[in-house]
């Protein structure tokens, strides 16, 4: 490989304008290709097969009008007092007329919520009132009956003792021979009192089966009210209108799912309901319709830039050579970047996917360029001519640069074996920006140089040529002594930052951690202060409800299964949503004591999980799905955590056999890879410290504090250990160069770092300082990523390669080099110090 980037760099430099257009030609393709096939990003993530995924797919089906995309605005009263009827009229109207509005389906108007809810109150305490009067009715009634009973009873009596004395009366007459026809007719008489005493019977028994009807039918009546009087109570603290009148949300459902809602209908949403001043009111939305793409260049961006730019300028000395590197990151990053937005039209993609791949073409394309640029300057010194030391710098440190960025591509790479598709395509991006870091620094980077010739050294450079020569050559080894103590105090010091990881928890960030005076934070801390925290963070819960039930023995499911859910421990309201057309499939909001990213709604979601079917009181039982956008945050964190340890395993692994190839050695790749991982979970306890306990947060202009980005801490593993191994490599190859020239072991070791620790520190300040520059960007998601990377590269580069790896490579001594014969025999030669090419083109040390 060395000897193919030696012609490379070597034909580059001598064709360096052929080699410019072509890379002009392929930026302006992607210009093109962007333009026409660009799409949205979407600021929403999501995991196929999560459990919240499947409650959602099942409520599309059967209850679409809650499957969609949904929202807030928010309406607060600058002074605290109530609405006027003034303002009143104005947001209703502004209700009124977003109905109209793309995709939105249904816009409820939180005055007309509100005067429903009090009809509804009132319905219940008429109802109260009227089932109490029905009670005393048909009390009376019954006293009315049971008096007309004992009538009939006492009527009955006497006709019994008349009809008795009738009877011995015509035994006597028949038995003295008298005749019966006075006997005949009083005996008519008394059954004509029969007759009327049966029609009342007969009537009473009427009246009875009425008044019973009556009582089953107020029991029912009470049984509806009582059942609605419950559910009312379970869901009273759920309210559109604050109780002190100064708060109102406007609730916005929209036709498209969350994840297919596009930008411009959230924007339509946001402009028609902050396009009107309403004098003394102040409108806030929520995240889910105000977050919008951050941008991918700002003012942090460009003054990481600009320190990049000064480090270069100082350690190269002439603008000339301070701009090469710059040059061809900006044109590789305008490539990658551009070219991944041409998918984007046609591929679901995060907007911090194209922000990602910024961050590290960036920082890699400078780093890449400039540790070619340096060894071909280092060569010029010693007085060898412009193309041949362009075509042995592209063959030496180039091949460097081809197997560091190879680590970064694989690690990126290997995110798709996570099997979730944002983090995949991610990674992808990522890789694809890294991969054309590595091809515009081993073909333009050497046309550059041979366009600008001798003009890349300065005088000041060329007059300390001799000193700096003499300075490495009488190089001395660490102490033993010094050795130990460094690892000592490095790996303590690595294993106390690293504290407050034990600590971590991840999510998704919400309105909260939105910038301070935004619309979504307003919106955020207007709910919470008026209506409850948890009226940020609103689950939806699906129950299956048995068939042929009618609408009474729905409502008693619905409170059976309301009940159930009320009764878990960090639930504050619960009301129901709607139930589907076939009465098989009921929903309900459920509102947490806490917001969205608290432990306790956490908490929550797993034991609602937890709950068993829940017993209806007709038969049969009710089984339970939990979506929302804070159970769907909650499922893609755990998704991610499950898949961080087979993703470290795999990256680890084939990022080991890479070193193992380039290094011909077991214990220099397990050193790299085990000060990875101090270095990793040192980071980790950072960003925890800074991002979730808040330490330090005001020093980054950070308002709030919460979870730590869920896809953080798998994306730090996949970058930083790319970025570890391109430090490690342009170190340790230093070190084995010299080792393999005849040094002793422990003095290649001072004399590779002493040779290479100018560029590294550079290189390492370059990356501090693009990266540092993202932690002040708008959006919270990009500033986490930004300050892990900053502060991982700046604790694995400086403490873990600059301080540990040569003191444990001294340590070892000749040990550190030792490869079993035959795993020796079986490797193949990649001549990465490119050994080989300087004995067929020698050039003056």
């Amino acid at each position: 490989m060395a000897e193919l980037l030696y012609r490379l760099g070597k034909g580059a430099a001598r064709r360096a304008w052929a080699v410019i257009c072509a890379w002009v030609l392929v930026l302006a393709g992607t210009v093109g290709a962007f333009t026409a096939w660009s799409g949205e990003l979407a600021t929403s993530f999501d995991v196929p097969g999560l459990p919240s995924s499947e409650v959602v797919e099942e409520l599309e089906a059967a209850l679409p009008d809650l499957a969609g995309a949904s929202g807030t605005i928010v309406f607060a009263t600058t002074d605290g007092s109530a609405f006027t009827d003034a303002q009143k009229e104005q947001i209703s109207a502004l209700a009124d007329d977003a109905g109209d509005l793309p995709d939105v389906a249904q816009v409820v108007d939180p005055f007309d919520a509100e005067s429903e809810r009090a009809d509804q109150v009132a319905r219940l305490k008429d109802g109260e009132t009227q089932l109490a009067d029905g009670r005393q009715k048909l009390a009376d009634g019954q006293e009315r009956l049971d008096q007309g009973v004992e009538e009939l009873d006492a009527g009955q009596r006497q006709l019994d003792d008349g009809q008795a004395q009738l009877d011995e009366g015509r035994a006597q007459a028949e038995a003295a021979g008298f005749p019966t026809d006075q006997l005949d007719a009083q005996q008519e008489q008394l059954d004509a009192q029969q007759a009327q005493l049966d029609v009342g019977r007969e009537e009473l028994a009427q009246g009875q089966d009425e008044l019973d009807d009556g009582l089953a039918e107020l029991e029912r009546n009470a049984q509806e009210l009582a059942t609605g009087t419950a559910l009312l109570d379970l869901a009273r603290d759920i309210r559109v209108v604050s109780e002190d009148g100064a708060a109102a949300q406007v609730n916005i459902a929209f036709t498209e799912p969350r994840l297919e809602l596009q930008d411009a209908s959230k924007t339509a949403v946001v402009d028609h309901f902050t396009g009107t001043d309403i004098d003394g009111v102040e409108v806030a939305v929520s995240s889910d319709i105000s977050q919008g793409v951050p941008s991918l260049v700002g003012p942090g961006e460009i003054a990481g830039l600009v320190v990049a730019a000064i480090v270069l300028l100082v350690m190269l000395g002439t603008v000339v050579g301070a701009g090469i590197p710059i040059v061809t990151a900006l044109t590789g990053v305008g490539i990658g970047a551009l070219g991944a937005l041409s998918f984007s039209g046609v591929v679901e993609m995060a907007s911090v996917t194209p922000v990602l791949g910024l961050m590290l073409g960036l920082a890699v394309g400078i780093d890449y360029a400039l540790f070619i640029l340096n060894r071909h300057r280092k060569q010029m010194l010693h007085g060898t001519d412009v193309r041949e030391s362009i075509g042995l710098a592209n063959g030496t440190s180039g091949t460097a640069v081809v197997f560091a960025g190879s680590t970064v591509v694989v690690a990126l790479l290997a995110l798709n074996i996570t099997g979730i598709p944002f983090l995949g395509l991610m990674g992808t991006v990522g890789a694809a920006c890294v991969a054309i870091a590595v091809l515009i620094a081993i073909t333009l980077t050497p046309a550059l140089l041979g366009l600008v010739g001798e003009r890349i050294l300065s005088r000041r450079a060329r007059r300390a040529t001799a000193g700096q020569d003499e300075a490495v050559a009488h190089v001395r080894e660490m102490s033993t002594g010094r050795a130990v103590a460094t690892t000592v105090l490095t790996v303590v010091g690595l294993l106390a930052l690293a504290i407050p990881a034990l600590s971590m928890r991840v999510g998704l960030p919400d309105g909260s951690s939105e910038p301070a005076g935004s619309l979504a934070e307003r919106a955020y801390t207007i709910t919470a202060d008026e209506f409850g925290a948890g009226a940020n963070g609103r689950l939806l819960v699906s129950a299956d409800l048995p068939a042929s039930l009618d609408d009474g023995e729905q409502t008693e499911a619905q409170l059976a299964i309301g009940s159930a859910l009320a009764d878990v421990e960090h639930v504050a309201a619960v009301a129901p949503a709607a139930t589907s057309d076939d009465g098989t499939l009921t929903a309900f909001q459920v509102v947490p004591a806490e917001g969205p990213n608290s432990e306790s709604t956490e908490a929550l979601v797993r034991d609602l999980r937890d709950l068993p079917p829940v017993a209806l009181d007709r038969g049969g039982q009710a089984e339970l799905g939990i979506a929302g956008q804070a159970a769907i945050n909650i499922d893609i964190s755990e998704s991610l955590n499950d898949a961080l340890p087979l993703y470290l395993l795999v990256v680890v692994g084939l990022s080991l056999l890479i070193l193992i190839l380039v290094f011909r050695s077991i214990l220099v790749p397990l050193i790299a890879t085990g000060g990875f991982v101090l270095s990793l979970f040192a980071t980790y306890g950072a960003i925890t410290a800074v991002f979730q306990q808040g330490f330090g947060a005001s020093l980054i202009g950070l308002d709030s504090t919460g979870p730590i980005l869920s896809f953080l801490p798998i994306i730090l593993v996949g970058i930083l250990f790319g970025l570890a191994m391109d430090y490690q490599l342009f170190l340790a190859t230093g070190m084995r160069e010299a080792y393999v020239h005849g040094d002793p072991a422990r003095l290649a070791v001072a004399r590779g770092f002493r040779a290479g620790r100018s560029v590294v520190i550079a290189a390492g300040l370059i990356m501090v300082a693009v990266f540092g520059g993202f932690v002040f960007a708008e959006s919270v998601m990009i500033r986490s990523v930004g300050f892990g990377l900053a502060f991982g590269v700046l604790v694995d580069a400086f403490v873990v390669r600059m301080l540990l790896m040569p003191a444990l490579m001294h340590l070892l001594g000749n040990s550190a080099w030792w490869l079993p014969r035959w795993l020796d025999r079986l490797l193949p030669d990649v001549d990465v110090e490119g050994a080989s090419l300087e004995r067929q083109h020698p050039v003056r040390r």
